[in-house]
């Protein structure tokens, strides 16, 4: 399940694919509804599409790491993407542990490492960003799971990390 927000409308909706119904039909389930979904065609640049036997044309201006701007039938949007992403990465980064028994940070996602926010023996408040990541062109902020002071800091700005890797320590 993917939730999306649209800016101008400030509404967020969540979509999946129920049913591939084969030769690009789709019954689709956006919030409680559930619509059919042909696709005509799909690029680069785009995607043409019947949405309830309505025609839509969708053309992609572009992509940056959370929003991607879109042209809709006529209409010019700006969508948020995974509005909760940063949401997860915390939890599962050991935002919801509970105590303060976890000393190690770690990154819940693969990805680059754009940005470090931090230096060695800096104090942080549970929520602080620690560092960016990039990951499937998205920019992710890694925050502190815990309050404390940074120690061993295992990523390098421009360096790869993968699932589980440990960012920093916060003792």
């Amino acid at each position: 399940m993917t939730n999306f927000k649209i800016q101008e409308i400030e509404k967020s909706f969540d979509g999946k694919i129920l049913e591939n119904l084969g030769d690009n039909d789709y019954i689709i389930k956006i919030n409680d509804n559930e619509h059919k979904l042909k696709i005509i065609s799909m690029n680069s640049r785009g995607i043409e599409f019947i949405l309830n036997q309505q025609y839509h044309k969708a053309k992609y201006l572009e992509q940056s790491t959370n929003e991607m701007n879109i042209v809709i039938d006529n209409v010019p949007m700006t969508i948020n993407l995974h509005t909760h992403y940063d949401k997860v990465v915390y939890k599962n980064s050991g935002g919801s542990s509970s105590g303060g028994a976890q000393i190690a940070l770690k990154s819940q996602i693969p990805g680059k490492v754009v940005s470090i926010s931090v230096e060695h023996g800096d104090s942080v408040k549970k929520g602080d960003v620690v560092c960016t990541l990039e990951s499937m062109k998205m920019q992710v902020a890694v925050k502190a799971h815990k309050d404390g002071v940074i120690r061993n800091i295992k990523a390098k700005e421009g360096a790869s990390v993968a699932k589980g890797d440990i960012i920093s320590d916060i003792e």
